[in-house]
């Protein structure tokens, strides 16, 4: 049998399908709501150590910085006091005041230079405890917030073991309703929804109002909806609306009438009667 195409579709027929997608969709809604706020609260977690793993390696880099420039200023004080011990073996054989000076004046920059290094070095040493101060720290957040995720994974993975079945038969369910509705109609039932704050794009009319904003309908758009002749969408909140007993709900229909308020009797005293009879005779 070939397949029916989504536009040959009547409107009470499209209206149906259209509906049923939009159930098939709150029941995958209310699956989703069971898991509450652990999805956001393992990927805020997730957000989180992914952070603290780049502090953690960016705090290492400055350390190895750190330890690799204390190195090089070791290797430089190494250099300069074998150019101080050059220079002193030096000073020895000179012949005249200018070498002496000369050497004088390397040898105190060479001391400058082994003063400026040492320096540094300290300098660095105290990075260095800073830097493994601040690393202990993260690590030790690391590892509580991973202790978090971990906790919350496995809980979230619990409950969605629970629903993932019958979650996965509802998708495959409104997959196949989708494919039953033309293109254009279902982007517009898509936007509507999505800009629903209940995800609800198309309602029934709830006592001459909109199920969706509550908004009072007039009779004769009421009509429009009944007769299935057009899609009719709420003039307030841009729903589309669907008649109760097409949707498949079943309504209280009001009563006719209100009960007649009993009226109130009157009854006459022994003595009123009396007296009304003494007149009539008189």
């Amino acid at each position: 049998m070939a397949k029916k195409d989504p536009t040959d579709l009547s409107v009470e027929e499209k209206l149906k399908t259209l509906y049923q997608l939009q159930t098939t969709l709150s029941s995958i809604d209310d699956k989703k709501a069971l898991r509450g706020e652990l999805p956001l609260e393992v990927q805020d977690l997730e957000d989180e150590i992914e952070g603290l793993n780049i502090r953690i390696e960016k705090i290492q880099n400055e350390i190895s910085e750190f330890q690799n420039a204390v190195t090089q200023k070791k290797h430089d004080i190494t250099d300069a006091q074998i150019s101080v011990d050059r220079y002193k073996t030096q000073l020895e054989d000179v012949k005249n005041n200018r070498e002496y000076d000369t050497l004088t004046k390397e040898i105190e920059f060479q001391t400058l230079e082994i003063e400026l290094c040492t320096k540094k070095i300290k300098e660095a040493a105290i990075k260095i405890e800073e830097c493994n101060q601040d690393l202990a720290k993260a690590q030790e957040t690391m590892a509580d917030r991973q202790a978090d995720h971990d906790e919350k994974r496995n809980e979230l993975d619990e409950i969605m073991q629970e629903t993932r079945e019958e979650e996965e038969k509802l998708k495959e369910k409104a997959k196949e309703l989708e494919t039953k509705i033309e293109p254009r109609l279902l982007t517009s039932f898509k936007r509507i929804r999505k800009n629903a704050r209940n995800g609800l794009g198309i309602v029934y009319v709830q006592r001459d109002a909109c199920g969706g904003c509550f908004n009072k309908i007039p009779p004769q758009r009421q009509l429009d909806i009944k007769i299935h002749k057009k899609i009719i969408v709420c003039e307030y909140c841009g729903r589309i609306m669907i008649d109760p007993e097409l949707a498949g709900v079943k309504t209280d229909k009001p009563a006719d009438e209100k009960p007649k308020r009993a009226k109130r009797t009157i009854r006459k005293t022994t003595k009123k009667v009396e007296e009304e009879k003494t007149e009539e005779e008189a």
